[in-house]
């Protein structure tokens, strides 16, 4: 029996429509979610990203404001702008776009954005918030994932989790989510010895490690339930003919593009071992949009009369 592929997409549009009557019950209580975008240069990837953030607002019935600054704009212009968006009370998320220009001090601009308007998860706050088992805003896709198995109805209490990446943007939130939601988990990495045999130990196995198809059939337990959070773009036809040669109508579009997206986990060997996964395209990624509206609104909830509070 083929693996069950997790829809990415269907979840999404769920995950929305719950964010979406949260907004009704703000707006009846005077309160409408506000985000604000800046991004910083011209950069056509940050671009489409900030667009599809944006729809996501309409699509809620959330306000959204995009502040486009030109590349050179300054460290110190930056701050005073992310002050100025701290101080607005009809904004209630400051997203700051990545990546900025090589000038611009990051570390300092992400700092600076109020911990309660950090509808991205990352600020030190609350990083700290996170790991001490506090409320606080979240990182989007590790909350995604946490979204996946929930509404896929798939057991997290008691289960082995294994996470493979240990970035500050997935791996770590993810394997402390997890821990959270009373998963027994462990956190591997490029300089973990006998890395296949450690990740065949997980029921659920989180691939974020950046190398396309790196996880191969040896590295996935029979049955276990494997989310892919790799996004990577190849170009080279044996790759690809080698990758997704279970998957005509893939190679067929990748002959059209001259491009295919594929995760970290190998395509063709999860679905013939696991008992769930979820696909590159089509899977984690919708959910990262969707958790930043579910934050936006859990931001927003701070001015809405204490009787009347919504949730996401």
């Amino acid at each position: 029996m083929s693996a069950r592929k997790l829809d990415g997409k269907a979840i999404r549009d769920s995950v929305l429509a719950d964010v979406a009557s949260g907004v009704e019950a703000a707006v009846r209580h005077g309160v409408r979610p506000g985000l604000a975008a800046v991004l910083v240069g011209d950069d056509p990837a940050s671009r489409i990203y900030v667009r599809n953030k944006v729809r996501a607002c309409d699509r809620i019935g959330a306000y959204s404001e995009t502040i486009r600054l030109p590349s050179e704009t300054a460290t110190d212009r930056l701050l005073a702008l992310v002050q100025e968006l701290n101080d607005r009370d009809d904004i209630d998320g400051i997203l700051v776009q990545l990546p900025l220009p090589g000038h611009i001090d990051s570390r300092r601009v992400l700092a600076a954005v109020s911990p309660d308007k950090d509808v991205d998860g990352f600020h030190p706050v609350n990083v700290g918030r996170l790991a001490s088992g506090q409320e606080g805003l979240k990182p989007c896709t590790p909350r995604g994932l946490i979204e996946i198995l929930k509404r896929s109805r798939i057991p997290i209490a008691g289960s082995r989790a294994v996470v493979v990446g240990r970035s500050n943007i997935v791996g770590k939130p993810a394997a402390l989510l997890l821990l959270a939601e009373h998963a027994t988990v462990t956190i591997c990495h490029s300089r973990t010895p006998d890395l296949p045999s450690v990740c065949r130990q997980a029921d659920i196995l989180v691939a974020a490690v950046g190398r396309p198809a790196m996880l191969t059939r040896e590295y996935i337990r029979e049955g276990a339930v494997v989310l892919d959070v790799g996004i990577n773009r190849l170009v080279d036809a044996a790759e690809v003919d080698r990758l997704l040669a279970h998957a005509p109508a893939r190679l067929r579009r990748f002959r059209r593009t001259g491009s295919a997206l594929v995760g970290d986990v190998h395509p063709g060997h999860v679905r013939e071992i696991a008992s769930a996964y979820t696909p590159v395209p089509g899977g984690v990624g919708p959910l990262t949009v969707a958790m930043l509206m579910s934050n936006t609104l859990l931001a927003a909830c701070r001015r809405l009369p204490e009787n009347g509070r919504s949730s996401a």
